[in-house]
């Protein structure tokens, strides 16, 4: 131990005889270069620690958001469910990646219940969000069309969303189902629905709902291209585990 601390006593003198040869600007120079090479690392690690990873699954009640939840957490439904009051939050990998050698991030996702009362939740973990997922019950769809509508027309002009450009997922749940309407039939319906709600809510001065931004393109009728974040469209069925398309937006967003 002796030895290593006269060893580095050696260093620091050396050190100090070398500095006292050089130029004063050269010092002041170095100092700078070495500071500002400190402060860049720092920021970078900031940066890359602040990188969101929070998924949001969205939708209305019964639509199957708690069932797709377990299904990615555990490859699992939970039949055993029922239509939930509390969220779902948690950080895990998902389930069809734990047998994946290398590096797999491990994503945060939060199940907000579709209840109206509940909705000042949803308002404020979308700011948090990397990616949304809105859950449609493609089997009910007709009678919840103007409901979901509303719900989804909320989450595209939160300017939370659209200022990042948080991309968004609508998931069409329940395809397994006989009578389940297509993706092209319910991506058809709800552009129709937006549609209205835009022209009613576009008479609403922008002072009185602050946090809305303008959805689609005047004059022409909404369709979700005109979103200035990527919003795309999906089919599967939780309860069977088919929720490749839900994976597939996760690992695009989420990214290890």
């Amino acid at each position: 131990m002796d030895e290593w601390i006269r060893q580095a006593e050696v260093w620091v003198g050396q050190a100090e005889g070398w500095i006292r040869q050089q130029p004063p600007e050269q010092i002041y120079v170095a100092a700078v270069v070495v500071a500002v090479t400190i402060l860049v690392l720092i920021a970078a690690s900031c940066l890359k620690s602040s990188k969101p990873n929070t998924i949001v699954l969205s939708g209305l009640s019964s639509s199957g958001k708690t069932t797709l939840f377990y299904q990615l957490r555990d490859g699992s439904s939970h039949q055993g469910t029922v239509t939930s009051m509390e969220e779902n939050n948690d950080t895990f990998v998902l389930s069809s990646e734990k047998e994946r050698k290398g590096k797999v991030r491990p994503v945060h996702i939060v199940d907000v219940p579709g209840h109206a009362r509940l909705k000042p939740k949803l308002d404020e973990v979308l700011p948090k969000a990397a990616g949304v997922i809105f859950v449609v019950d493609a089997q009910d769809f007709l009678s919840s069309m103007q409901a979901a509508a509303e719900y989804l027309y909320d989450t595209l002009t939160k300017a939370s969303i659209v200022k990042k450009k948080v991309p968004e997922l609508i998931f069409c749940n329940k395809t397994d189902k006989v009578t389940a309407h297509s993706k092209e039939f319910i991506k058809k319906q709800l552009e129709k629905e937006i549609n209205k709600l835009r022209e009613s809510r576009n008479a609403i001065s922008l002072a009185d709902i602050s946090d809305e931004v303008k959805l689609g393109v005047p004059g022409e009728a909404f369709n979700f291209s005109q979103c200035q974040n990527k919003v795309t469209v999906a089919e599967g069925a939780g309860l069977t585990g088919n929720v490749s398309a839900v994976e597939q937006f996760i690992r695009e967003y989420v990214k290890a």
